[in-house]
């Protein structure tokens, strides 16, 4: 049995100027108790729709859902105490400092005061627990609505776009923050675009399109899913090598310094003289297994990730 088990979960937006917009289509999903699950897919595809549907801030058209082995909506107040979410930006009172806002918040929920100690250290915030939060960092907002959600020591903890909006230091302090609670035993489930994070700190995914889950198992398992491997090629006119292997009819894209072209290794003789024949030469070509971002972009083909 799984910390999160959702069956045929259908969900259907209707609007005065869009009409009827389809975000859950039949979704399947099973969420075992520990570690740290990615939750994958493009606009649109459904994952902030899931989680409302969890915690019951979205009513769906249709499906079964449970959460640490209660029936949601009907069980959510026997789970809800076992529950820590994040779903948007974490508010706060901006000229409170991080330990009085924790306080309000304890008392509002009725949990003991004596956990702020804890969790403020527990997410590297209490050298600064006496600072207002208006002088904080995203990152530390971040890390603050995660002490937030830490208060009632959750099982599992739901947490929505965690590193949206954060710039690359406070990504990182997301990330080590979120693979250690992983380690703890507790389940952490999140949704999130940023895809190399995700593969740093995941130990299974579910990848979803269109309101379904087109993938989700341990992560070796859904990269091994989709085969193929890639090519990493540098050459010295980087827009130029992209459009001949494009041309040549190879899936490529610009990944920093290089190129990575959606092949096996087999494939490098042909790379290289489709490259050759425009003139230009290898500075560097490698073969490379693939990643989680490869693997998203082929089992969302023709979608936009977000």
């Amino acid at each position: 049995m799984g910390v999160i088990e959702i069956e045929g979960l259908r969900k259907t937006y209707r609007g005065l100027r869009r009409g009827r917009t389809v975000a859950l289509d039949g979704l399947d999903l099973e969420v075992p108790e520990g570690g740290v699950f990615g939750f994958l897919g493009p606009n649109g595809a459904g994952k902030t729709t899931t989680i409302r549907c969890l915690l019951g801030l979205v009513r769906p058209d249709g499906g079964r859902m449970r959460i640490l082995g209660r029936e949601i909506p009907a069980g959510l107040a026997g789970a809800i105490g076992k529950i820590g979410a994040i779903v948007e930006q974490p508010s706060f009172f901006p000229r409170f400092s991080a330990r009085r806002n924790l306080e309000i918040l304890a008392r509002l929920r009725r949990l003991p005061t004596s956990a702020i100690d804890d969790v403020l250290e527990r997410v590297g915030l209490a050298d600064r627990q006496r600072d207002a939060v208006r002088t904080y960092s995203l990152g530390m907002k971040q890390r603050l609505g995660i002490a937030a959600a830490l208060l009632k020591d959750p099982a599992l903890l739901l947490l929505d776009e965690p590193a949206n909006g954060l710039d690359p230091a406070g990504i990182v302090e997301v990330r080590e923050l979120i693979r250690s609670l992983g380690r703890e035993g507790r389940t952490v489930f999140v949704s999130s675009h940023i895809l190399p994070e995700v593969q740093q700190v995941a130990d299974r995914v579910a990848i979803l399109s269109r309101g379904r889950a087109v993938a989700s198992g341990p992560v070796a398992d859904v990269l091994a899913g989709v085969g193929g491997g890639r090519l990493a090629v540098k050459v010295a006119d980087m827009e130029a090598g992209r459009r001949a292997l494009a041309a040549a009819g190879y899936r490529v894209r610009t990944d920093g310094e290089r190129l990575l072209v959606e092949a096996p290794p087999e494939a490098a003789a042909d790379v290289n003289r489709a490259l050759a024949e425009r003139g230009l030469y290898l500075h560097e070509l490698r073969p490379e297994g693939p990643d989680l971002e490869a693997a998203f972009l082929e089992l969302t083909r023709g979608e936009a990730p977000g």
